[in-house]
């Protein structure tokens, strides 16, 4: 017998979901264990609705399997899953009382109960559940989400704390294998939505049944679940524990999206040794000398010290006090650093940081170049991420030059490159935006930001989806529409391995 099945209630293998030209969910692969809860966290439009839809059976995957105990259901409708959905929306009845509404779907199902006959053969017929067996099945459901003697309630009269936990108890009274939850808490206020989080942490633990529960919220999936899948661009960027999750993010992505970060560039300067903010330091991580890598540092992992046992020194720009803690922002050079402290600062105090080699944590550069595929358009044009840019197309043939508006050899013989297939390579460095969409010769949408110590990281999205990285000292919005700029001896071309 193969245990992963026997392990894995549900697994997702290469899952694709695409709308026409849009692909929604891409390269999906995840294994879920019986009796977890297990969370998909990620920005809005990132996918992970869609995948849950998917489980469920409302959507069906473009690619890929969906297996239940190692069964596909890839193709099989919502019904002839052992699978139960709560929405944000709880969709109850309003004209049923809170004990007709859980039983609602109880009424409706059906069970196989097995007979002797006369001759002494079985006989099994399909019969719907007694009176005894319903109001039993409710009263149980009532009692794990703590709404013992609401039965005859009206939908009206309750809060939608309450009205949650009715939606709730109408989807497991009917024993799902499964319970996905679609940004359930989402319609609560604050503090109703805190004390949801240990409710139905609460919950799952007393059913013992996988949970599947979709959220943006980075609390909420901390809190509750014993796995966190981070989803962005339909793509999933980590799967770990919440604590390998906050302390171990494996992208800059993970790392800003979950909690706070300081977020700097910077160097391997020797073995488990790294430099950024103008300083080194030691690590725990052991990159290649050299390497250019992202360092994450939370905030509360930051200890303000004199100024002569600081590794870091700087001035406080401000001091903002949160409750349990004051957030502390230090201008140091040209980087800003957060920190979380139970002490509090002065503005303008000129003070010390100091950083552990555990507070430290050091990812690969994801991305200090641009890469694209291209065409040669023209003999002095290149094509690429939908825009056509000007080039020195000699680095592409040795020994080459360009003749009378001709790219000709040492015997003058004219080279037609024009259709000619390149990699086109540009750093991050000498890219540029702007508002005005005259000026650059391609466009696009931010699509992401991530701020730096002393500029933000931006991806810009063409049409047709090709991602252009670049810095940018200042603040731009989500969803801005800019073109972007490339000086033309910024742009390396080498020929595709066809062409070649």
């Amino acid at each position: 017998m193969n245990t992963n099945i026997a392990e894995n209630i549900i697994e997702l293998k290469g899952i694709k979901k695409y709308y026409d030209n849009f692909m929604a969910v891409e390269d999906f692969n995840l294994e879920v264990k019986k009796g977890e809860f297990v969370t998909f966290l990620g920005p809005s439009g990132c996918g992970k609705t869609t995948t849950l839809r998917m489980i469920a059976g409302f959507e069906l995957p473009s690619e890929g399997q969906i297996l239940l105990n190692g069964n596909d259901i890839s193709n099989l409708p919502p019904n002839k899953r052992p699978i139960n959905t709560v929405f944000q929306r709880y969709a109850l009845f309003p004209h049923l009382n809170v004990f007709d509404n859980i039983a609602f779907g109880l009424k409706l199902k059906t069970v196989n109960v097995t007979y002797k006959n006369n001759a002494g053969d079985a006989i099994v017929r399909k019969e719907k559940l007694s009176k005894k067996e319903i109001s039993e099945k409710v009263k149980r459901a009532l009692e794990i989400v703590d709404l013992e003697g609401f039965e005859k309630r009206d939908i009206s009269t309750l809060s939608g704390g309450q009205q949650q936990r009715i939606a709730i108890a109408r989807a497991i009274v009917n024993e799902p294998e499964i319970l996905l939850l679609d940004e359930p808490l989402g319609a609560l206020d604050l503090k109703m939505r805190k004390e949801m989080q240990i409710e139905l942490k609460s919950m799952h633990e007393k059913l013992g049944i996988t949970f599947i529960y979709v959220t943006h919220d980075q609390e909420e999936a901390l809190t509750m679940s014993d796995k966190v899948v981070v989803m962005c661009d339909g793509m999933i960027q980590q799967i770990g524990t919440p604590e390998e999750i906050y302390n171990e993010p494996n992208t800059v992505f993970v790392a800003d999206f979950i909690g706070e970060s300081n977020i700097f560039n910077g160097k391997m300067s020797g073995k488990k040794k790294v430099r950024f903010c103008g300083e080194e330091f030691e690590c725990l991580d052991d990159l290649p000398v050299g390497a250019d890598v992202d360092v994450v540092i939370r905030p509360e992992d930051i200890e303000m010290t004199a100024v002569e046992n600081g590794s870091i020194t700087g001035y406080v720009q401000s001091v903002i006090f949160k409750g349990m803690h004051y957030e502390i922002t230090v201008k140091s050079g040209k980087n800003e650093i957060v920190i979380k402290s139970t002490k509090s600062a002065n503005i303008n105090d000129f003070l010390g940081l100091k950083i552990e080699p555990e507070g430290i944590h050091v990812i690969h550069a994801e991305t200090n170049i641009n890469i694209f595929d291209g065409v040669i358009t023209a003999i002095d044009k290149v094509a690429f991420a939908d825009g056509e840019f000007e080039c020195d197309v000699t680095q592409l043939y040795p020994g080459y030059k360009m003749y009378d508006n001709m790219l000709v050899d040492t015997e003058g013989n004219e080279l037609n490159i024009v259709g000619t297939q390149v990699t086109v390579k540009v750093p991050i460095a000498s890219v540029s935006m702007s508002d005005d969409i005259e000026v650059g010769s391609t466009d696009g949408h931010i699509v992401s930001l991530i701020y730096k110590g002393d500029h933000y990281h931006y991806i810009i999205r063409t049409k047709s989806e090709e991602d252009i990285h670049l810095h940018d000292p200042y603040l731009w919005n989500e969803e801005d529409h800019v073109s972007i700029v490339i000086p033309k001896d910024a742009i390396e071309l080498s020929l595709r391995v066809s062409e070649e």
